[in-house]
């Protein structure tokens, strides 16, 4: 199988290791800098970005014009690119998640499941730990588990508290984002309730998890039918509901 990888940084490498240890071809492994080859660049059995929103509008050109399925984790995406990437998938089999360890896919899955149970009996404050190289925030994971708790987005999302700010209200979801060292990645939702509090956390003790949930979800996208995918889609199918990511 012949894969694309765009961004190649830490990721990008990462998910080039584990392609070849599969015994797949690398196509091309392009940076940024690099984004011009996709104009000629034939077609690719699947793409792989972890890069830059910025290299959407060349990536985007490429599969419209071969038609390669994506598998895309590239976050900081803005609302209009966003929606760019969905009509993309007019054109082929796009997948798209901020995170791809199935740890996370549960904990999405466990918050959409209980999330008005929840948003009724307690308040709720979310932070996000992640390495000092880390370009946004607060992360796509943390957008994405607040999404999948509050999907109507009915909480007021604050970032920060300061002075006299008075007492917390019922309809604010705090989201804060803590930056340093080497750390992959720890998203943890509070529940605070009326004398009890509940917490749920994942942490990433590597990013090699996020490179090998990629790889998985690239072999699983190969053959499919053009639209727009999310990670559940494709990890919770009856089909495939059993496999393990990695």
């Amino acid at each position: 199988m012949k894969i694309l990888i765009t961004g190649y940084g830490k990721m990008g490498h990462m998910v080039e290791e584990m392609a070849r240890q599969k015994g797949w071809e690398i196509l091309a492994a392009l940076s940024s800098s690099d984004a011009g080859e996709l104009q000629t660049l034939e077609k690719a059995d699947v793409a792989v970005d972890f890069s830059h929103p910025a290299m959407l509008e060349p990536l985007a050109a490429y599969i419209r014009r071969t038609g390669t399925p994506l598998v895309s984790g590239t976050t900081g995406y803005s609302e209009e690119q966003m929606d760019s990437l969905r009509q993309l998938g007019e054109s082929a089999a796009i997948l798209y998640s901020a995170n791809y360890s199935l740890g996370v896919a549960l904990f999405r899955q466990i918050l959409e499941k209980f999330g008005p149970a929840l948003l009724a009996n307690f308040d709720v404050e979310l932070v996000e730990k992640h390495h000092n190289q880390k370009m946004d925030a607060p992360s796509g994971t943390a957008k994405m588990l607040a999404n999948a708790l509050d999907p109507e987005q009915q909480l007021r999302r604050i970032s920060g508290r300061e002075g006299l700010c008075g007492a917390r209200g019922r309809d604010e979801m705090g989201m804060f984002a803590v930056r340093g060292g080497t750390v992959a990645g720890e998203h943890t939702l509070y529940f605070f309730g009326e004398d009890e509090t509940l917490s749920i956390t994942h942490s990433a003790a590597s990013r090699r998890i996020f490179a090998a949930g990629a790889v998985k979800a690239a072999a699983l996208m190969t053959g499919k039918s053009p639209g727009f995918y999310s990670l559940d889609d494709i990890l919770f199918s009856p089909v495939i509901s059993t496999e393990r990511m990695g």
